[in-house]
């Protein structure tokens, strides 16, 4: 099927769910779609079972008997029955369902799914059921997609012992747009514009649809306005955003707990000791609320590219840290109409620093990762991390922003390249110098493979003369300014 002209990318998940749509097979099927909060995923499903014909169904919380009583006025009316089901159990539900294809492969989509299965605990087993080979036999060739936001949740559909394992012909999840398809989303041309309205709002498409009517900022300086009456602004949907993710996510029972969490990574606490000691609590009390933010996708925790016993935790949703950094400390002001101008002047600083810096740090290692050709780093990368070199000789450590591994033509690890990040300066030989000489202590240690290691210098600002000069004289010397990062390689 052609894809709508109204879906923007996503040319991978409509080719995949095109595929299950059309599958040829007699019996049933079933698919997965998972994917964050906002990110477009009934949109693309109600795009299918619009282009198809078929069935959608969407959950609510509620109880048992009144979701079966909706399931049944929603299907009815999808197969033409003058009047509605009435089902006594889901068993009744699900066999009816799965038997609606009677001209050929017909699409059925359940969205929110975790909200039913949250009311009617054996619902995967019933639909487990309902697809075994016994009962296949009466069944028609439903295409069936089960749908939800809840990460951890859906990600168990399908794991371990679940009753759905190895039932289904289609997992699919739905990312948040990288910051390419998002400055395209948002139809920002200027790459500092994006860069740092990609810092406050992601990738998340509902973000610009929904949530801001399609108010973008129009250049790096309206962007200064644009956080007033966007996003800073009480009366704007995106100004509550931050608090209402967490109470959206049906894991986090005990949100303050969690909020207290995020806010001391945005303060720039990313290890567990650091975060422990900014809450006031033991390390070891934070591994569960910390394993919960990873499941449901509002924390990453990655592995130090050179101390294996160290991880950071860093916040995967931009908003969050957004909300946590700046506008957490000052929420009773900005509730007051008229005062968001002078809070906004007011933490800039903060922005800068907490949110913009780290964020420009995550594009550049995305862009390392999935933009830059092999010729740029002499090789592919498989990993692009950061990590800590510690350096004896001047008793301390040095922090290495992108740190980008692969592998040798004997299949043997070795490190590509190694880069430092800077938005708000100008770059010059003293930041060479200072990856040089972390590039020589890498070469000293043992089980790293350096040698041909190159250098990449990134500046949201620019380079001095002097740093442009000696890069032209070598190659394994980079430098990818805001110009490169979006539409260079």
């Amino acid at each position: 099927m052609d894809k709508p002209s109204e879906i923007f990318a996503r040319d991978f998940e409509w080719a995949e769910l095109s595929r299950f749509a059309a599958y040829e097979a007699p019996q049933a099927t079933l698919g997965v779609v998972s994917g964050r909060l906002r990110q477009g995923k009934t949109f693309l499903l109600d795009a299918l079972t619009t282009a198809t014909g078929g069935f959608m169904f969407t959950g609510t919380e509620t109880t048992e008997a009144d979701a079966l009583r909706q399931f049944g006025d929603a299907l009815a009316a999808h197969v033409g029955e003058p009047h509605p089901f009435r089902f006594a159990t889901w068993d009744e539900a699900i066999t009816r369902l799965l038997r609606i294809a009677t001209a050929g492969p017909t699409v059925a989509v359940i969205d929110e799914f975790p909200f039913l299965a949250k009311a009617s605990p054996a619902l995967p087993s019933i639909i487990q059921r309902a697809l075994d080979p016994a009962a296949q036999r009466g069944n028609t060739p439903v295409r069936l997609l089960l749908c939800g936001s809840a990460l951890s949740f859906m990600g168990r559909i399908l794991s371990g012992n679940a009753p759905l394992r190895g039932r289904a012909g289609l997992e699919l999840v739905v990312p948040t747009l990288d910051f390419r398809l998002a400055a395209r989303f948002w139809d920002i041309a200027d790459p500092r514009t994006a860069a740092l309205t990609n810092a406050v709002v992601g990738g998340t498409p509902a973000y610009r649809r929904e949530f801001t009517q399609g108010d973008t900022p129009a250049d790096a300086g309206d962007f200064d306005s644009w956080i007033v009456r966007a996003v800073l602004n009480p009366g704007r949907p995106l100004f509550r955003e931050g608090r209402y993710l967490l109470a959206e996510e049906p894991e986090l029972h005990d949100t303050a707990l969690y909020h207290s969490v995020l806010a001391a990574i945005a303060d720039g606490n990313h290890n567990r000791g650091g975060i422990a000691s900014y809450l006031g609590r033991k390390s070891t009390d934070l591994a569960h609320p910390l394993t919960i933010l990873q499941d449901v996708g509002m924390i990453t925790h990655e592995r130090d590219a050179f101390r294996g016993n160290r991880s950071t935790y860093q916040i995967a949703e931009p908003l969050l840290a957004f909300y946590h950094a700046v506008m957490r400390s000052a929420w009773g002001e900005l509730e007051r109409p008229g005062r968001a101008p002078d809070v906004w002047r007011r933490l800039q600083p903060t922005f800068r620093s907490k949110v913009v810096g780290p964020h420009f740090e995550r594009i550049c290692r995305e862009w390392t990762r999935w933009y830059c050709r092999p010729e740029t780093i002499d090789g592919f990368p498989s990993t692009v991390t950061a990590g800590t070199v510690p350096d004896a000789t001047d008793r301390t450590a040095h922090e290495v922003d992108v740190a980008a591994f692969g592998h040798d033509e004997a299949g043997r690890e070795r490190l590509l390249a190694i880069g430092e990040c800077k938005w708000n300066d100008m770059m010059g030989p003293g930041h060479l110098r200072r990856l040089d000489r972390i590039r020589d202590l890498l070469r000293a240690r043992e089980g790293v493979d350096a040698e041909r290691t190159r250098l990449l210098l990134f500046s949201g600002t620019g380079f001095s003369d002097d740093l442009r000069t000696l890069a032209r004289r070598d190659p394994a010397v980079q430098l990818v300014d805001l110009d490169r990062l979006y539409a260079g390689a």
